[in-house]
């Protein structure tokens, strides 16, 4: 069985002091993983705004751009791969754009050499928490990447089409495989309609890719139960589990020295090295999730019993319990990936997350060549959040 070979990631995501969001579980992901990490933050925050209260800053362009170049000046730049996440600006994304290019240009002799893991975050059902620049600031960026990791919403923002079932996303994926030429592709947390029959528990799907020669898709599925809970982190989770086990499977399949780690047309959709990282992944995430729920389940009773919240009465007493409840839950809530990092290292059940091809028979015509930015039409439909924060 291969292992995660020595690996030197860039991740350039969100940090927070507390907690495991952005690049704070992303390093220790990898990490727990055997990869060497060195990590550029793009917000420095206290904790995540899913508290709906936090300190800190984001970091400007300049300052990435600035951390970068220290690197570069004393040799420290030799990466396999570049994971970035969460970018508060069109700018900071333009940067990342740049060291990305600039790293794979540095290894244009050899093929394989550089990888970038390309996470757009942007928003999620229906709206966007960025500011409306960034996005075409991506789209400029795709054909840069080897793997995009977009949710339902940011596939829709990225391929211009509207996901409403299967055939939906095959096309908003062919599009992005040959309008963008990016070679991988995986849509996390779908939902469509009439997903989950009446009765049945709760469940999300992922959606892979990766093109062939011609650029069509070689489509894969996984799904996995839905908690109840929202959990902050759980796609930073996703991206840095990925590195580390798309690289353990490209080694299995002898592909680190090709272009793109891009398998050959003959290789069927669920033996992609794509679909077994992400058997891997779907895995260990579920178990870290379900052990975090349980946790969270005895913190709620600890509540419960202790009934410490303010005694007062009248309307400022119970803004203040309603506040201290939220901050107790939201803390309840974060992933308790290191207390658990033997799930990361060694998959519990793989069998259960098995990938499945998708079959799906698309319309013949060819998608809208993008302009000289790379950039095709945006969607319509989509409510811009002025003033919206990631929860990072």
């Amino acid at each position: 069985m291969a292992e995660v070979p020595e690996t030197h990631v860039l991740a350039v995501a969100s940090h927070v002091a507390y907690g495991y969001v952005g690049n704070t579980m992303a390093t220790f992901v990898m990490q727990a993983l055997g990869c060497e990490v060195s990590a550029i933050n793009t917000v420095q925050f206290s904790n995540h705004t899913g508290y709906k209260q936090f300190k800190g800053r984001k970091t400007p362009a300049e300052e990435v751009a600035e951390l970068y170049e220290g690197l570069k000046q004393s040799r420290l730049n030799d990466f396999d791969v570049l994971l970035s996440g969460y970018c508060p600006s069109a700018g900071v994304v333009q940067q990342v754009g740049k060291i990305a290019r600039e790293t794979r240009f540095a290894s244009t002799t050899k093929p394989g050499a550089f990888f970038w893991v390309l996470d757009p975050v942007m928003g999620d059902e229906g709206k966007i928490y960025v500011s409306e620049e960034v996005v075409p600031a991506y789209k400029s960026l795709l054909r840069d990447a080897d793997l995009i990791l977009p949710n339902q919403f940011e596939a829709e923002l990225l391929s211009g089409i509207t996901i409403t079932d299967f055939k939906s996303l095959a096309e908003a994926i062919r599009v992005l495989h040959r309008s963008h030429r990016v070679p991988h592709i995986i849509i996390t947390s779908v939902r469509l309609p009439h997903d989950t029959e009446q009765g049945e528990e709760p469940e999300l799907s992922i959606v892979g890719s990766t093109a062939d020669s011609n650029f069509n898709p070689r489509l894969f599925r996984l799904k996995v139960p839905a908690f109840p809970v929202f959990f902050s982190g759980t796609g930073d989770m996703f991206a840095a589990l990925m590195v580390a086990r798309l690289r353990e499977a490209c080694l299995a399949a002898d592909l680190l020295t090709t272009a793109h780690w891009q398998s050959p047309d003959e290789i069927v959709a669920t033996e992609l090295p794509l679909a077994k990282a992400a058997e891997k992944v779907l895995a260990s995430m579920h178990l870290v999730l379900k052990k975090t729920m349980d946790s969270r389940q005895e913190e709620l009773k600890k509540m419960e019993s202790a009934q410490e919240f303010n005694t007062g009465i009248g309307e400022e007493a119970d803004t203040d319990n309603e506040r201290e409840k939220h901050l107790r839950l939201t803390k309840a809530a974060e992933v308790r990936v290191v207390r658990n990092w033997k799930d990361l290292v060694y998959p519990p059940d793989i069998e259960a997350f098995k990938a499945h091809a998708v079959n799906v028979e698309l319309d013949a015509n060819l998608p809208i060549e993008p302009d000289e930015l790379g950039v095709v039409n945006m969607g319509t439909g989509h409510e811009i959040g002025q003033g919206a924060v990631h929860q990072t």
